[in-house]
């Protein structure tokens, strides 16, 4: 059997499981009329074949990954276009530009500005690059589009990423502190207590300045300055470490809402 024959095979095969599943699904699924539980059932199944689907390609790529994978990426296309289209062109630009438009669509008119044609012609430009000719004519859209990206986001990632990193960096070693005998007397080693919260700021500070360290470069790390290089790896390897470790948690909460509405939603074993 060729390898032609042999897809053909099992595509019939898939194709006659995804029609007895949506029978099934279809009169499993309580809803107010028949042509409800049959669209609900198609839809359970057709969500559960795309994600074996994707699934697929733990064995090997095979034209049902790629299948699925067109499939996503041409609705998501699909779909921020819409968004694009009545978010932006309908909703910021038709109500400052065209009253007759405005009525069209049914949006209220709120007043002429002209400046907002500059957005439309960048945007036409962009289209450029689908004509070689004139492909280079949408790097003037691009360019503005970067520059301005840029422009707006200095001072707000300056603003979160650095100055609100070097204010939280300065946190008080000794919380409420209050003398030696009143932090004896209150010694507890609850979440809470100034015992935790003022050996949390320490690792804080103490990590930050190794860490620091470690990126410079002008002196040689030998003696105590190597030492706390030493440690400032350990504290870039620790908070490289936890970023993976929230990013895998992450798609394994993903993995297992994909499985439990496969044997929920879709073969009803939960």
């Amino acid at each position: 059997m060729t390898s032609r024959a042999a897809t053909r095979l099992v595509l019939l095969a898939v194709v006659v499981i995804f029609v007895i599943s949506w029978i099934f699904k279809s009169s499993s699924v309580e809803a107010e009329s028949t042509w409800v539980s049959v669209r609900e059932g198609f839809l359970i199944t057709a969500a559960a074949f795309l994600t074996l689907a994707i699934f697929s390609f733990l064995y090997k790529d095979n034209p049902f990954y790629k299948f699925a994978e067109h499939l996503y990426v041409g609705v998501s296309a699909a779909f921020w276009m819409c968004q694009g289209f009545w978010g932006q062109l309908v909703g910021s630009f038709i109500p400052y530009s065209s009253r007759t438009l405005s009525e069209f669509f049914e949006v209220e008119f709120q007043d002429y500005r002209y400046h907002y044609y500059l957005a439309v012609v960048l945007g036409l430009l962009l289209l450029t690059r689908l004509v070689p000719r004139v492909g280079w004519l949408s790097r003037w859209s691009l360019a503005f589009i970067i520059g301005t990206t840029a422009g707006l986001n200095l001072p707000r990632y300056l603003r979160s990423d650095f100055m609100s990193q070097i204010n939280n960096t300065f946190q008080p070693l000794f919380v409420d502190w209050q003398g030696v005998g009143s932090f004896v007397s209150n010694f507890s080693l609850a979440a809470g207590g100034q015992f935790v919260m003022s050996l949390a700021n320490w690792v804080i500070v103490i990590g930050v300045l190794c860490g620091l360290i470690y990126f410079f470069f002008s002196k040689e790390h030998k003696g105590l300055f190597g030492h706390a290089s030493r440690v400032g790896i350990w504290v870039l390897m620790v908070t490289f470490g936890a970023s993976f470790g929230y990013t895998v948690m992450g798609r394994i909460s993903l993995l297992i809402g994909r499985v439990t509405f496969l044997f929920q939603d879709w073969l009803n074993i939960l």
